[in-house]
């Protein structure tokens, strides 16, 4: 069996050319999700004190409704202040997305190392393309239909009719 032997020319071809753009588009996936942060500001105005903001911060995982709203003031706007939640909890699909980047980072790197030190074997057996790469390549591909689907009116179209925001319930008739 023959070892590593550097040849960089598979990198030009198609094949080798998609998997160092799938390497460096899965770095800024992960790094851009997982590092993301915000933060969203309201006014608050009670009677008889200084408008004040308050601000709730939030980061990755997107666990919304942990971060809070809490009162601008030590006397909580004469006392009637209750401490605000956003509304949600995306943690399971921000950490899905990151875990697939990362298996898409590993992926390539296999993938590229493969391809400039260990073309030789890629090419004289047939297994390797077909169970290690076609199956992971297919993979991925699902993997990135299923992102297109969920994050698209696919999954779920919007209606004719109007929605209320989710942080009060709708109002009823009489």
């Amino acid at each position: 069996m023959t070892g590593l032997q550097v040849n960089l020319s598979p990198l030009l071809e198609p094949l080798g050319f998609m998997k160092v753009l799938e390497w460096i588009f899965s770095i800024f996936v992960f790094a851009t999700c997982g590092g993301y942060k915000g933060t969203t500001t309201i006014l608050v105005s009670c009677k008889g004190v200084v408008n004040k903001t308050v601000t709730a911060a939030f980061a990755y995982p997107f666990r919304l409704n942990t971060a809070v709203f809490s009162a601008p003031d030590p006397t909580r706007c004469g006392g009637s202040w209750t401490d605000f939640h956003l509304v949600g909890n995306f943690s399971s699909s921000a950490q899905f997305f990151v875990t697939f980047a990362v298996l898409v980072f590993l992926y390539c790197i296999a993938a590229l190392v493969l391809y400039v030190g260990y073309m030789h074997l890629y090419q004289n057996t047939g297994k390797i393309p077909l169970i290690a790469f076609g199956l992971l390549n297919m993979i991925l591909w699902g993997g990135n239909a299923w992102f297109v689907y969920k994050e698209t009116s696919l999954h779920n179209p919007s209606n004719s009719t109007s929605q209320s925001s989710g942080i009060y319930p709708p109002t009823t008739g009489i």
